[in-house]
């Protein structure tokens, strides 16, 4: 009898094929099924993959140890809590839920499991995300700016929660303090929901964080820059480049140190690679994932806030 996770994954639209065949790759585990409304998907996503068609993810019931949730967020809470109350260990997709309510309804039920929750934020997996946050003390000034052209996919949610969310996520988990005060404003452009978002988030600590997302720009740049005491750090999403800007020895016939500028190169990981595989070992030692329902929860209070914010600028 095998002694590998059986894995089955609920969606398989465009970011749960992806789930499907990494889990498929992948050493000490069976992928044993994927779920989809759309049958066709669910058969030919199977059958690339060499598993089981499913067009009910209550099929998978009894069948599975840990299960990948790819659905719509609006629908998170009811295909999740079944998996969760049968002990299934779960990577849900980012957001938790739709709103706060459900959320916790969610992170309460695999608490109380004691199963494996791991929020879906992949940014988190950026190798480069992961070698700030190995080198970053103490930020004190974080500013990051997620833009990129339109695209007719994921319109039923505003920005914040389609893009923003992620760097308020990299922020909360860069920043060890309390928020103390959200300004933001946003505007729709090319759709009902906002389009276009900036936020500013001032923590207990002095910290202050500018978060700015767009879908509707010409070009797709995304950017971080993290000032610290005694250093600038600044990732490039997009090429995986940091740089890290510091104030060197200061001679003695000079006023000031020289600025020493170092370009860190960072070895490129698909992050859902890096992301399923971090699951799949936390699942195996019961251990606390990088990104927590609780995490997740949080990250999703703060965009929440934000929205509430930019709600009242409009109205």
């Amino acid at each position: 009898m095998s002694s590998n996770l059986r894995v089955g994954v609920v969606g398989v639209g465009y970011l749960g094929r992806f789930h499907a065949r990494i889990y498929s790759e992948m050493s000490g585990v069976d992928l044993v099924g994927v779920v989809d409304t759309d049958a066709r998907t669910a058969k030919t996503i199977a059958h690339e993959y060499g598993c089981d068609a499913f067009a009910d993810h209550k099929e998978l019931f009894g069948k599975v140890d840990a299960v990948s949730i790819v659905v719509p967020t609006s629908v998170h809470k009811d295909v999740a809590i079944p998996f969760l109350e049968r002990g299934v260990h779960m990577l849900l997709e980012k957001p938790v839920a739709s709103n706060i309510r459900d959320a916790e309804t969610i992170v309460s039920a695999a608490e109380a499991a004691g199963v494996v929750l791991q929020i879906g934020h992949l940014e988190r997996f950026n190798a480069g995300i992961m070698e700030l946050a190995a080198r970053v003390e103490n930020p004190m000034f974080i500013e990051a700016h997620r833009l990129g052209p339109f695209v007719a996919r994921a319109t039923d949610v505003d920005v914040v929660t389609d893009l923003m969310i992620h760097d308020i996520d990299i922020v909360l988990s860069l920043v060890n303090s309390e928020i103390h005060d959200i300004a933001a404003i946003g505007l729709p452009v090319l759709t009902k929901h906002v389009d276009i978002a900036n936020a500013r988030i001032e923590f207990k600590n002095g910290a202050v964080a500018n978060v700015t997302a767009s879908r509707v720009s010409n070009k797709k740049f995304r950017r971080i820059r993290i000032f610290g005491q005694e250093s600038y750090h600044a990732l490039n999403f997009v090429d995986q480049q940091i740089e890290v800007v510091r104030a060197g020895e200061c001679a003695p016939d000079q006023q000031y140190p020289e600025i020493i500028t170092e370009n860190v190169e960072v070895d490129p990981r698909q992050p859902l690679d890096a992301e399923l595989e971090h699951f799949v070992n936390t699942v195996h030692e019961r251990g606390t994932p990088l990104v927590s329902g609780r995490d997740g929860l949080e990250a999703l209070r703060v965009a929440t806030l934000v929205k509430e914010k930019i709600e009242a600028c409009l109205n």
